[in-house]
C-alpha cells in the first residue's frame, strides 16, 4: 500500500510552546542505506513523492528565533503521525509519551496500560509524541535543528 508524502504531511502537524518570536520549519525525508558498486554503504537522505511500508523516514524540526529577545523555557512537542512507528532520536535530552502527551519521560520508565488494567512496559510502537526542552535560551538569532526517525507501517 503506497501512502502519499502529502497525507503523511497532513498528519505531522508540529505544535510548539515558546516564546514569540520562533518560526518553525518541518521536513520529512526518506533515509535509504546503499551498497556502492565497490560494496561499501551509503546512506542517502531524499524528499519523497510516496513512501511505502517499511520506509525509514527522518522528521527535521528547523527552529529559528526571529525575536529581538532570547526566547527561554523554549519547548517543541511533535506528535508521531499514526501511519508511522517510532524509531528514535539522537538526542538524549528528548522525551516521549505514550498516552496522547499525558505523561512524559524515558521510554524505558513507561508502562502501557491495558483496557483490562493490566500495564505493561512501553514499546517503540507506543510512542505517540515526542518532545525536546531546550535547556539553554535561544538566542536572537539563533536556530538549530531536531530530528527524530520512524517507519512507515
Amino acid at each position: 500500500m503506497k501512502i502519499l508524502l502529502a497525507l503523511l504531511a497532513l498528519l505531522m502537524p508540529v505544535a510548539a510552546q515558546a516564546a514569540a518570536g520562533v518560526s518553525l520549519v518541518n521536513k520529512v525525508l526518506v533515509e535509504r542505506v546503499e551498497t556502492t558498486p565497490d560494496g561499501r554503504s551509503t546512506t542517502t537522505r531524499t524528499e519523497p513523492g510516496v513512501v511505502t511500508p517499511g520506509d525509514r523516514l527522518v522528521f527535521l524540526l528547523s527552529y529559528r528565533n526571529d525575536g529581538a529577545e532570547p526566547a527561554s523555557a523554549f519547548v517543541l512537542t511533535n506528535p508521531v503521525p499514526d501511519s508511522v512507528t517510532f524509531a528514535g532520536t539522537d538526542d538524549a535530552s528528548a522525551v516521549v509519551s505514550v498516552d496522547g502527551g499525558t505523561t512524559w519521560g524515558p521510554l524505558s520508565s513507561l508502562t502501557v496500560v491495558a483496557a483490562d488494567g493490566t500495564s505493561r512496559p512501553a514499546q517503540v510502537s507506543d510512542v505517540t509524541h515526542i518532545r525536546w526542552s531546550l535547556a539553554q535560551p535561544v538566542p536572537s538569532g539563533g536556530a538549530g535543528e531536531l530530528s527524530f526517525r520512524g517507519v512507515v507501517k
